[in-house]
C-alpha cells in the first residue's frame, strides 16, 4: 500500500472518533421528544437526560491524559469505541435492562466518557502521526467528521422516525435511533485494531525501534530517520531526570494559553446558536416546528462546506490567518443578527447573520482550535496538557448552554435597548478576546514539525 494512502486511512479511522462525537451528541436531539413522551419526563428530568452526557464528556477528558500516557493513543481510542458501543446499545434500553430513566442516564454518561476520551486522543493521534506539511489538513478531518456525524445522525433519526407513527416512535422508535449508532461505533472499534501506535508515544516509552518502523510506514526512510532524531532530541532535552512539574512557570503558561483558546471556542456562542436557534429561523423565514428538517439541512450544509474550506486552506494560509478571518466573519454575523433584533426587524438579515456566523466558525475556531491543541504542546506534556484544555472546553460548553437561556429570558435582554440581542453582543466581546489572544500568544505552526513548535516556548 502506498504511504500516502496508508496515512489517509489512518487519519480516516481516527477521525471516526469525531464522527461518533457528532453522532452521539446529535442522536439525543432526534430521540428526545419521543423518549420524553415515553417516560413522561418533567422539564427538569428532560434537561438531565439530554445534558447528562456532558458530565461524562468532562470526566472522560480529565482521565484521558493519564490514560493516554499509560496505554497510548491507540488503546485509549479503542476504550472510547467500547464506551460508544455500550452507550448506543444500552441507551435503547433493551428488555434485559431496567426500563428506567436512571439506567438511560447511566448509558448516556458512558457515551459522554467515550466522547471525552476521543475528543482528546483522536486529534492528538493524527497530529503525532502526520507529516508537518499536511498536519493541519489531517487534523481538520476530525472536525469534518464531527460535522458529518451531526448530519448523518440527523438523517438516520429522521428516516427511522419517518417510517413509524408517532405512537410507534414513542413506544420503540427512539430505541432504534440510539441503536443506529452501533454501526459506526462497531466499525470504529474494529478498524482501530489495524492502525499503528503513535510513534511519539512509542518513543516516549523508549520503544525507539517500533517508533522508527511506524515513521517509515508513512514517510520515506531518510525523512523518517530525521524525524526520529528530532523526536529523541526533544525528549532528551526535557528528560533531565527531574519529574515534570506542570505548575512550573514555563509549562503552566503553555497549558493556560491552550486552555484559554479551547474555552474561547465555546464562548463564541456556537452551541447557543445550534441548540437554541430554532426561534430565529421561525421568525426570519416563517419556519414552523414541522420545518426543523429544512433548518438543520441549511445549518449542516453551511457548516460542512466551510469546514472543507478550512481543510484545504489551513496548511496553505496558516492557522492564525484563518482565526483572524473567521473572527471578523463571526463578529459581522452577530452584528447583523444583534442589530436586527435591537431594531425589532427580524427577517432575512437575521438569517444571513446566523449563516455568516456558522460559516465563519466552521472556517476558523471549529477546526483550527483542534489543530492548534493537537500540535502546540511539547511531547513531554502533550497528553496531560491537552486533557486539561479539552476538559475546560467541555466545562465552557456546559456554562454557555446553561447560561444562554437564562440571559435570553432575562428582563434586561427583553427590554429596550437590547430587545433580545444582549447574548450576541456578549459573544462579540469574547470573539474580540480571541483576536487579542491569537495575536499576542498563539504561534504560527504551519509547516513546522511538532519538535520545532516546541522551540517557540523556549
Amino acid at each position: 500500500m502506498k504511504k500516502g494512502v496508508f496515512l489517509l486511512l489512518i487519519a480516516a479511522v481516527s477521525a471516526l472518533g469525531g464522527l461518533l462525537f457528532g453522532y452521539d451528541t446529535g442522536v439525543i436531539n432526534g430521540a428526545q421528544y419521543f423518549l420524553t413522551e415515553h417516560f413522561n419526563l418533567s422539564d427538569g428530568l428532560k434537561g438531565w437526560v439530554v445534558g447528562s452526557a456532558l458530565l461524562g464528556c468532562f470526566v472522560g477528558a480529565i482521565v484521558s491524559g493519564a490514560l493516554s500516557i499509560k496505554i497510548g493513543r491507540k488503546w485509549s481510542l479503542i476504550i472510547s469505541a467500547i464506551f460508544f458501543s455500550l452507550s448506543a446499545y444500552g441507551s435503547g434500553l433493551p428488555e434485559l435492562f431496567p426500563q428506567s430513566v436512571s439506567m438511560l442516564v447511566f448509558f448516556r454518561i458512558l457515551g459522554g466518557l467515550g466522547i471525552g476520551i476521543a475528543s482528546m486522543n483522536a486529534p492528538m493521534y493524527i497530529a503525532e502521526i502526520a507529516p508537518s506539511n499536511i498536519r493541519g489538513r489531517m487534523v481538520t478531518y476530525y472536525q469534518l467528521a464531527i460535522v458529518i456525524g451531526f448530519f448523518v445522525v440527523f438523517l438516520a433519526t429522521y428516516f427511522i422516525g419517518k417510517n413509524l407513527t408517532v405512537d410507534e416512535n414513542i413506544a420503540f422508535g427512539w430505541r432504534r435511533m440510539f441503536w443506529s449508532e452501533l454501526i459506526p461505533s462497531g466499525l470504529f472499534l474494529l478498524l482501530l485494531f489495524f492502525v499503528p501506535k503513535s510513534p511519539r508515544w512509542l518513543a516516549l516509552k523508549g520503544r525507539d525501534n517500533e517508533a522508527l518502523a511506524v515513521l517509515k510506514q508513512i514517510n520515506e526512510d531518510d525523512d523518517a530517520e530525521k524525524e526520529m532524531v528530532q523526536i529523541k532530541n526533544s525528549l532528551n532535552d526535557s528528560n533531565d531526570g527531574v519529574k515534570v512539574s506542570y505548575f512550573s512557570k514555563a509549562i503552566l503558561v503553555i497549558i493556560v494559553i491552550g486552555t484559554v483558546l479551547s474555552m474561547l471556542q465555546q464562548f463564541t456562542g456556537i452551541n447557543a446558536v445550534l441548540y437554541y436557534g430554532a426561534d430565529i429561523f421561525e421568525k426570519a423565514l416563517g419556519f414552523g416546528k414541522e420545518d426543523v428538517l429544512a433548518q438543520q439541512i441549511l445549518l449542516a450544509f453551511v457548516n460542512l462546506v466551510f469546514t472543507f474550506v478550512a481543510m484545504f486552506t489551513v496548511d496553505k494560509f496558516g492557522r492564525k490567518p484563518l482565526l483572524y478571518i473567521g473572527s471578523i466573519g463571526m463578529i459581522i454575523g452577530f452584528l447583523l443578527l444583534g442589530v436586527s433584533l435591537q431594531q425589532q426587524s427580524v427577517g432575512m438579515i437575521s438569517l444571513i447573520g446566523v449563516l455568516i456566523f456558522i460559516a465563519s466558525f466552521a472556517l476558523s475556531m471549529g477546526p483550527v482550535v483542534w489543530v492548534l491543541l493537537s500540535e502546540m504542546f511539547p511531547n513531554k506534556i502533550r497528553s496531560v496538557a491537552m486533557s486539561v484544555a479539552v476538559a475546560a472546553q467541555w466545562a465552557a460548553n456546559y456554562m454557555v448552554s446553561q447560561s444562554f437561556p437564562v440571559v435570553m429570558g432575562s428582563e434586561t435582554n427583553n427590554s429596550a435597548p437590547w430587545n433580545g440581542s444582549l447574548p450576541y453582543f456578549i459573544f462579540i466581546a469574547f470573539i474580540l478576546i480571541i483576536v487579542y489572544v491569537t495575536y499576542k500568544f498563539i504561534p504560527e505552526t504551519k509547516g513546522k514539525s511538532l519538535e520545532e513548535i516546541e522551540g517557540f516556548w523556549k
